[in-house]
């Protein structure tokens, strides 16, 4: 049978098929060859025996949380209490562009911020809408419902911005735990404890304690400037332009004539560890 895999609990994989849940155990052979299943893997399993016998190919995993076959990721992105942090937005928006995960910004806490305020905030974000990210609001539940349809969703971005509330206005049912910032630390504290699959609106959601690993060790720095998605609309006249001190750079010169978001470019040479004063 062919199966999903909605939640683990210490070695048990609950397994969804049909509209059932079955509690399994894999196979022994899984721990000798080091192959450890993740919420949202699709698995081969026995019915009868409750065994996970096989992972099937993976679109795309992650280590921190454990998950598997995102299709999208909504960013949870708060104006104030967290304050907004484009820095993390870009880490979030890398990470997912690398894994092949459409990101969809989210914005929360619209009501702590005035019209006057909102404009710098509002200009940014269209930025990003330019570019090619689609940008919704938390208050938007039904635009938010219909993006979830179809679709395997995980809901991330800063501790404390509101994914847990916004998941419950999203479905009462789920009646997922949350926390109130501390204001000590500004941030929020971390309420989900283990990851979870639901089934919502012909889709899934994936409910996190987020992305706790937001490094790019993994990853070279070619596969981070390929993560920055408008330096593709600037092509420059070498291919392997790190868009850092070459004096033909286009993507330099767009950025000094505004075409490219500033915040964008130094948190790009951040990422691939460039200070922006060598470049």
């Amino acid at each position: 049978m062919k199966g999903q895999i909605i939640k683990i609990s210490s070695d048990l994989y609950f397994v969804s098929y049909e509209n059932e849940i079955y509690p399994c155990k894999c196979r022994g052979i899984f721990r000798k060859e080091h192959i450890t299943p993740v919420v949202g893997d699709y698995v081969l399993f026995s019915k009868e025996k409750k065994l996970i016998e096989k992972i099937l190919d993976r679109k795309n995993v992650f280590q921190r949380p454990k998950v598997s076959n995102i299709d999208q990721a909504f960013l949870i992105t708060s104006l104030k209490s967290p304050d907004f942090s484009l820095n993390l937005l870009d880490k979030f928006i890398v990470l997912m562009e690398i894994n092949h995960v459409k990101p969809i910004i989210c914005i929360t806490k619209r009501d702590l911020v005035n019209d006057n305020e909102f404009e710098k905030y509002d200009e940014i974000l269209n930025y990003y809408k330019e570019i090619g990210y689609e940008v919704v609001f938390n208050t938007e539940l039904n635009k938010l419902k219909e993006m979830l349809s179809n679709k395997t969703s995980v809901f991330t971005g800063q501790t404390g911005a509101g994914k847990s509330t916004l998941l419950n206005k999203l479905n009462p049912d789920w009646d997922l735990e949350t926390g109130e910032i501390s204001h000590a630390l500004g941030r929020g504290k971390h309420t989900t404890r283990v990851v979870e699959l639901f089934e919502f609106m012909g889709g899934k959601v994936m409910d996190t304690p987020g992305f706790s690993s937001l490094e790019f060790n993994n990853y070279s720095k070619e596969d981070i400037k390929n993560a920055f998605v408008e330096f593709k609309l600037h092509p420059c006249p070498f291919k392997d332009c790190t868009h850092t001190n070459e004096k033909e750079c286009v993507v330099k010169k767009e950025v000094l004539a505004n075409n490219i978001l500033e915040s964008r470019y130094h948190n790009y040479l951040n990422f691939i560890g460039v200070d922006k004063n060598e470049s």
